[in-house]
């Protein structure tokens, strides 16, 4: 009834995903004699560089108190205090964590306090989550019992630049002062 699992098979490729690279044959490469320096080989190319491991999100202990922001291209999970902004790949604010400043990452799970303003792809408020500050989301999700106080504002890419210049852009126009008005040039006679 239920067929072998074919989960590490590598299955047909969707019409947009792009072709890997293929890693070049290195030649086998023979021990050199006692002494020699090996001969370089212009033919032979540089090895690639071997793709990254998945590596362990940094975690933050809930003994730790940290004043500064905070900045990485990897996974953040915090459960002590942080006065400051953070910005990473994925951020999961523990229930014993508190953060007071913006949050900037592609993925943001909240279980615990913050107050400032969350940017993210991905916004997940827990049922123990506790939010002062406005959401910038792509897509979001709150669980029954998060408790919010603030605004959600969809956007496309609520992590670029024109996120930023779309909510001063009102602002600037106001605030610039306008020109005089042209004075029709007089008729002569």
């Amino acid at each position: 009834m239920f067929s072998k699992s074919r989960i590490n098979e590598p299955g047909p490729k969707a019409a947009g995903e792009p072709e890997r690279p293929k890693m070049p044959e290195m030649p086998a490469q023979r021990p050199a004699a006692a002494g020699a320096a090996p001969a370089p080989s212009a033919a032979a190319p540089a090895p690639a560089a071997a793709p990254r491991a998945k590596v362990a999100p940094s975690v933050l202990s809930s003994d730790l108190i940290i004043q500064g922001n905070l900045r990485t291209s990897g996974d953040i999970q915090v459960e002590g205090q942080v006065e400051g902004d953070i910005r990473a790949h994925l951020l999961t604010v523990g229930e014993t964590a508190v953060i007071k400043g913006e949050v900037i990452a592609d993925d943001v799970i909240v279980n615990g306090h913050v107050v400032g303003k969350v940017r993210g792809l991905k916004v997940r408020l827990t049922s123990t989550a506790q939010v002062e500050g406005d959401i910038i989301h792509k897509t979001i999700a709150i669980e029954s019992g998060a408790h919010f106080e603030g605004s959600v504002q969809r956007q496309e890419d609520p992590l670029g630049a024109a996120g930023a210049k779309t909510a001063a852009a009102p602002r600037a126009a106001a605030a610039a002062p306008k020109a005089p008005a042209e004075k029709p040039a007089a008729a002569k006679s």
